[in-house]
């Protein structure tokens, strides 16, 4: 079996096209997204169709991203003005719409809704953000706060950490994908093309650290 992460996608669809066409998979493999599938991008809609329909055909697992976390606050709560600022109006525009109501099909807000706050296989952990530095990973589970999951970012500057294993995350853009002992990170920037050394979607063969970086397309 072979596994695979694939970082931040912000509706970037045809971006991810090209990704998984270099990578192309087999029902052998097994893909855990890292997530982010929605927002900033021009077609969120796009991405969450191909995640549908690639899930029939091959093993993966959606982790829940901060964006799909605010997109959620929305429809349950209400609460617009963080999404908003965060790129939520693009993921609305994806989907057909009059007059200011959107048509968001229920397998689409099923799929957000089953995304998942981690993944732990034997040789790495998987998270959007990133874990407590000082705290090996059976702790951060104990205390199990979305909130690190979701938006952490001290980990990045950390000089070692307590994992006990590497961890895979997104989240925080870079220009080129972080491969350290103990941290793995993939958010190549995809729809921040406009700036310069990001406008990339990165993907990671494990256990090898293998990487395909593809450049936006859309």
């Amino acid at each position: 079996m072979g596994l695979i992460a694939i970082g931040d996608i912000h509706g970037c669809a045809r971006t991810l096209e090209v990704l998984l066409r270099r990578l192309a998979p087999t029902p052998d493999d097994h893909i855990v997204f890292i997530g982010d599938y929605i927002d900033r991008g021009p077609n969120s809609k796009g991405v969450i169709d191909q995640l549908l329909l690639l899930e029939r055909q091959v093993r993966c697992t959606f982790l829940r991203g901060n964006h799909e976390a605010l997109m959620l606050d929305y429809m349950d709560n209400g609460h617009f003005d963080l999404w908003r600022v965060n790129g939520g109006i693009a993921t609305l525009n994806s989907y057909p719409h009059e007059a200011n109501k959107f048509s968001i099909p229920g397998s689409h807000i099923a799929f957000i809704r089953r995304t998942k706050p981690y993944h732990d296989e034997a040789g790495f952990f998987f998270v959007h953000a990133g874990l407590l530095p000082d705290r090996p990973i059976r702790q951060n589970l104990v205390e199990c706060d979305e909130r690190v999951f979701l938006w952490e970012r001290s980990h990045l500057q950390a000089e070692t950490v307590a994992w006990e294993k590497p961890v895979v995350c997104g989240h925080t853009p870079v220009s080129e994908p972080t491969n350290k002992e103990y941290l793995i990170n993939i958010d190549t920037g995809c729809v921040y093309n406009m700036h310069p050394g990001l406008g990339k979607l990165t993907a990671v063969r494990l256990p090898e650290r293998e990487f395909v970086i593809v450049d936006y397309v859309g």
